[in-house]
């Protein structure tokens, strides 16, 4: 098989950070949808690392560490996908553990936002929902926000109360690129930028971005993900080529209920780009 022709789905995410699948769901997910290669990347967390590998391992399936972190760049939170690390490293560890450590604080900020805007026990109510309390995240309140019938889906409860100028928004300060990417290859990683294309970069802030990215050391962008529309595929093909960056895919899959991409659906990588995977195939797990 050509590597480009791979069904790799290296952007997904558990209940360890805001999926509702355990590992062993999504990797077994996965496993009855053809992916040939998988990786779970939960936010700034990889406590699910040691049971997908495991999963992988019984249902047959090669499998790459993941961990997604966030990012604070020109006042904007973007994501950098791992992949391919030690998950026992020190120092990625302490990181991520840093990065997790202002949400509680922000959550609370967001419940009040949210009472004064006429929505109670917000904060309660979305630690039902929440599987790990160092990782509760805008998507839980989302989550509440539907069960309770103040909005009919997570898109709408983001569009009305929790995009940036909404009554629920609350800032948050993340890593900095250069930590995030440091970590990482510290960790014998490779760093990726997470579907590029969510960000509402101007075309100037875009490269930039990109650009202090690849200075730091930073190999990979995602080209196929859930998070882009058919028609951005070229776009951040083009990116990948301009930037010489090697290319990924991944679904950026959550929920059975509420992600619009399932695990395995997204089309293959255009031929002409070098997938991340070529790169990485001595630390890919194998059954």
């Amino acid at each position: 098989m050509d590597p480009i022709e791979l069904n790799a789905d290296l952007h997904c995410h558990s209940d360890v950070s805001d999926g509702t699948l355990s590992p062993e769901g999504v990797a077994a997910r996965a496993h009855a949808n053809g992916v040939q290669l998988w990786s779970l990347t939960d936010h700034d967390e990889v406590g699910g690392q040691q049971r997908a590998l495991r999963a992988a391992r019984e249902l047959g399936l090669p499998y790459l560490s993941g961990v997604e972190v966030s990012v604070t760049f020109a006042g904007k939170t973007v994501h950098i996908v791992g992949l391919g690390f030690d998950i026992e490293d020190a120092a990625l560890r302490e990181g991520l553990a840093a990065t997790r450590g202002g949400r509680g604080q922000r959550a609370h900020e967001m419940a009040q936002a949210l009472a004064e805007a006429g929505i109670e026990n917000a904060y309660e109510g979305a630690l039902r929902y929440v599987g790990n309390p160092e990782l509760i995240s805008r998507t839980h309140f989302a989550r509440f926000l539907v069960d309770s019938g103040v909005c009919a889906n997570t898109p709408e409860v983001f569009r009305h109360y929790l995009a940036d100028g909404k009554p629920g928004f609350v800032p948050h300060r993340w890593a900095a690129l250069a930590d995030a990417v440091g970590w990482i290859r510290g960790a014998g990683g490779m760093a990726v930028i997470a579907h590029p294309g969510r960000y509402n970069f101007s075309p100037n802030e875009e490269h930039a971005f990109v650009g202090e990215f690849k200075a730091l050391g930073g190999e990979g962008v995602e080209v196929v993900t859930g998070s882009h529309r058919p028609d951005e595929y070229p776009k951040y093909a083009a990116m990948a080529l301009e930037f010489g960056l090697y290319a990924s895919r991944g679904s950026d899959f959550h929920s059975p209920d509420e992600s619009h991409t399932d695990l395995g659906t997204l089309p293959l990588l255009p031929g002409k780009l070098i997938p991340v995977w070529e790169l990485l195939a001595e630390r890919v797990h194998m059954p």
